[in-house]
């Protein structure tokens, strides 16, 4: 097999996965909260154009954010709080209303005090009138109006779906009927058809991943999570890479996703919307038409996560590459040492066959990188012809 086709088959393999996991809106792994910047990055393609530059400028010079206590959590609590209105809204007068009330009002109260700590924070907003003129003039200033703007853009930071006490109880439920109804149709005629049932309760109670809203935030999150691990990445930062990072703008392209995203979910819920209240066949057949005209869209942001997804992949395996060179360093450090000390007790002469063969694989790992930086330059370009 040959390299065009090993790099063929990796991008088929990751983008597939990652279309799965977009369309069930459910991702695998141990669950990563997003960073402030990622977070930041993609709340700004709810911005309009203004706010989103004076957000960019800010970012630019090191201007941080009020601390609400973690972007994913002010999520939570928006959604949360969105929820048990709408359930206290719709449930008959009594005691249980009364509860869900309280608790709504409760939430209610929490999230009003991480916007008020948000909007007026005295540490991050010019409040003085020479230093609002200076941060006007330099493009850095956002008026509380665009404040509120952002700090609602921010509760709705992808985030994983809370899974209550009910979904664990539930999931234990269907594992201990899986096991009894197995041993209860054992050495039954019906044992084949038992298994068959009861390997269906597994699979439902062994269903595992981040739940998200809808596929729109699996993506967000996937992308913002792929941001977080290629910025942290200590083999992204190092001398090997320094073309690739000249070439792609990582937070502008986190941000040009989160943009075209969110304006993919806004027309789709607005054709979904005529859909339900159109009237004959030709204007039904219309607006499927658009939401067909869509499709395309959709394929190219899977394809431009997918793309930041082989980054990161590559660079895990970059990073292994690195440890190992640091781990030859050590030992041929260590070489030196034993060689010096041989040397001065005049025992032996010391065997340099360990020494050369740990050369040679010092000298090897230039044509490693170099295998890297060309792969990485194949999914950066394609990354940015899809940008376009």
């Amino acid at each position: 097999m040959d390299a065009t086709q090993s790099a063929a088959q990796r991008r088929t393999r990751i983008t597939a996965q990652v279309r799965r996991w977009c369309e069930d809106a459910r991702i695998d792994g141990p669950r990563r909260d997003l960073s402030a910047d990622a977070a930041l990055l993609i709340a700004a393609g709810h911005l309009d154009e203004s706010t989103r530059q004076t957000v960019v400028n800010r970012r630019r010079v090191g201007r941080t954010l009020p601390d609400v206590g973690g972007f994913g959590v002010l999520r939570i609590l928006a959604d949360d709080n969105a929820r048990l209105d709408h359930k206290a809204r719709s449930m008959r007068p009594g005691a249980m209303q009364v509860l869900a009330s309280y608790r709504a009002g409760d939430l209610e109260r929490r999230l009003l005090t991480a916007r008020a700590r948000f909007v007026h924070s005295p540490a991050h907003w010019a409040n003085g009138v020479r230093s609002i003129r200076r941060d006007r003039r330099d493009g850095l200033h956002l008026e509380p109006a665009q404040r509120e703007e952002l700090f609602d853009a921010l509760t709705r930071t992808p985030a994983p779906m809370t899974e209550g006490r009910t979904d664990q109880a539930t999931a234990a439920a269907l594992s201990v009927a899986a096991e009894r109804l197995a041993g209860f149709a054992e050495h039954t005629p019906w044992a084949a058809a038992g298994r068959r049932a009861a390997d269906a309760l597994g699979s439902a109670a062994g269903q595992q991943g981040d739940r998200f809203a809808d596929r729109f935030d699996a993506l967000l999150y996937l992308a913002g999570t792929l941001y977080d691990r290629i910025d942290g990445s200590a083999a992204w930062h190092s001398d090997y890479f320094a073309v690739q990072r000249v070439q792609l703008d990582l937070a502008d392209e986190l941000m040009q996703i989160a943009v075209d995203t969110v304006a993919l979910r806004g027309i789709g819920d607005e054709l979904s919307a005529a859909l339900r209240s159109a009237h004959g066949d030709a204007a039904r057949d219309q607006i499927r038409s658009r939401q067909r005209a869509l499709e395309p869209v959709w394929d190219q942001l899977v394809e431009r996560v997918a793309a930041l997804a082989r980054i990161g992949d590559l660079l895990g395996q970059a990073e292994g590459q690195l440890r190992s060179m640091a781990a030859v360093q050590r030992t041929m450090s260590l070489d030196s040492r034993i060689d010096e000390l041989i040397a001065r007790a005049g025992a032996r002469e010391l065997s340099t066959e360990n020494t050369h063969h740990v050369g040679d694989q010092i000298g090897g790992l230039d044509e490693v990188m170099l295998g890297y930086q060309a792969l990485l330059h194949g999914d950066i370009l394609a990354l940015q012809a899809r940008s376009r």
